[in-house]
């Protein structure tokens, strides 16, 4: 098999890898779906309550998911995962059947919304350390790409289905396939096969903190390592102010360039063939380097620029190719690093602050990034994102360069000439 999808033929990771699929592809129409629902249907164009759903979805996560990260590390993750998802298949199916029926209310989705959240928290960590004990330590790297190709495959096709469905029957038949969609990734779960799962050994450096241990032992063993702090950081940052699309393209598309629900689930399709794109080309790297953040990083800075100058509505949605490209790239290549680097038994409480930092400040940002596009236009949304993604680039650059981890060589370019001890890694590659 091509070395892209190698990790397709571990069974167990196989039929994760189906379920997921059939899951993201529900979720991203959800999301398209719930958006459109808030701001046109029930608040007539509303971005504060927009905003404030957002804050309500991400806020017991932000509070919640240290909890749910020491629990993966207790817990068999793949028992919480199929709870994890009852749960919101029951939850997606009484919003499914209160918007078909035309029951449904504000403070319906906002408290279904808050249940979601909560819920996630103990969904988010437990799923993304499970990754690691389904297949073997080499191939994790690639397993975490092909995790988000899957997602972005599904950020591909959810958008543009959602946007077809909602322009010819409304918005609950999106929600009800997004019901649907938990069933498969339910059953998969349920055929896998416990005998088969792997576990990670840690790799050299300092020693993991004891199972027993709590959340804050996870806290100290990131910060003890700066450069893994480093990833957190851009994390934290991208999380806050570079991951708005649910609000930023809900309002250019509908305020700036006033179209309707067709090119608005358009937009999330577009950019998901750039991030899915950067994942399947994550996927095939061996051995993720901090190089490939930090060029990404900068390219996602000036794609974030390029979309808040945009004239019309179709270079808008071309730059959401570069976005989702850039952006994924970077989460995906940080990620991997961190993942391969950490060993199993402080995997969960290390996933669930990269969960949180990943979230950023979102329950905060978003109403005031409702706020901003109210008062002061939706343009000014994007612009948001786009300042503070770049004065990230510059942070993380003067860090680079200011440790000397980071040097540009006149024939080969960037060079990284350390790569990050206490990651894993080998020393500093050879220059010919």
């Amino acid at each position: 098999m091509n070395s892209t999808f190698i990790s397709l033929t571990v069974p167990n990771y196989r039929r994760y890898f189906i379920g997921c699929l059939s899951g993201n592809i529900g979720n991203w129409m959800s999301v398209t779906a719930k958006s459109w629902l808030v701001l046109v249907e029930l608040t007539g164009g509303s971005a504060i309550t927009l905003g404030w759903l957002t804050t309500v979805m991400f806020l017991p996560q932000f509070v919640l998911q240290p909890i749910g990260g020491v629990m993966a590390d207790r817990f068999p993750k793949r028992n919480i995962a199929i709870v994890t998802q009852c749960l919101l298949c029951l939850s997606a199916t009484t919003l499914s059947l209160l918007v078909l029926t035309g029951h449904i209310q504000l403070w319906i989705v906002f408290a279904l919304a808050l249940f979601d959240g909560t819920v996630g928290a103990f969904d988010g960590p437990a799923r993304q350390s499970f990754v690691s004990e389904l297949v073997p330590a080499s191939l994790l790297p690639n397993a975490i790409g092909l995790n988000s190709s899957s997602w972005n495959a599904a950020r591909m096709f959810g958008p543009a289905i959602a946007g077809v469905l909602i322009a010819a029957f409304g918005t609950g038949h999106a929600f009800a396939i997004n019901a649907a969609s938990f069933l498969l990734l339910i059953f998969m779960l349920t055929r896998m096969k416990p005998k088969l799962f792997y576990n990670a050994k840690a790799p050299d450096g300092p020693p993991a903190p004891k199972k027993r241990s709590g959340l804050l032992d996870g806290l100290r063993y990131v910060l003890a390592r700066p450069q893994l702090t480093l990833l957190f950081f851009i994390a934290f940052m991208l999380g806050t102010f570079g991951f708005n699309y649910s609000i930023t393209n809900t309002l250019m598309a509908t305020a700036v360039f006033h179209r309707g629900a067709g090119e608005y689930g358009l937009l999330g399709s577009i950019m998901g063939i750039g991030s899915l794109t950067g994942a399947l080309w994550s996927a095939r790297r061996d051995l993720p380097r901090i190089r490939f953040v930090f060029v990404f990083l900068a390219g996602f800075s000036v794609s974030l620029i390029l979309s808040a100058l945009s004239p019309n509505f179709i270079f808008f949605a071309l730059t959401m190719i570069p976005i989702g490209l850039c952006s994924v790239s970077v989460m995906v290549g940080a990620n991997s690093m961190i993942q391969i680097s950490i060993p199993q038994d402080v995997r969960g409480r290390v996933m669930a602050l990269w969960g949180i930092a990943s979230m950023g400040l979102t329950p905060v940002v978003s109403p005031a990034l409702g706020w901003v596009g109210d008062y002061l236009g939706a343009r000014a949304t994007v612009w948001v994102g786009a300042i503070a993604i770049t004065v990230t680039f510059v942070a993380v650059a003067w860090y680079l360069f200011g440790k000397r981890q980071l040097r540009v060589h006149h024939t080969r370019g960037f060079h990284f000439g350390v790569e990050y001890p206490g990651l894993g890694y080998p020393g500093p590659e050879p220059t010919p």
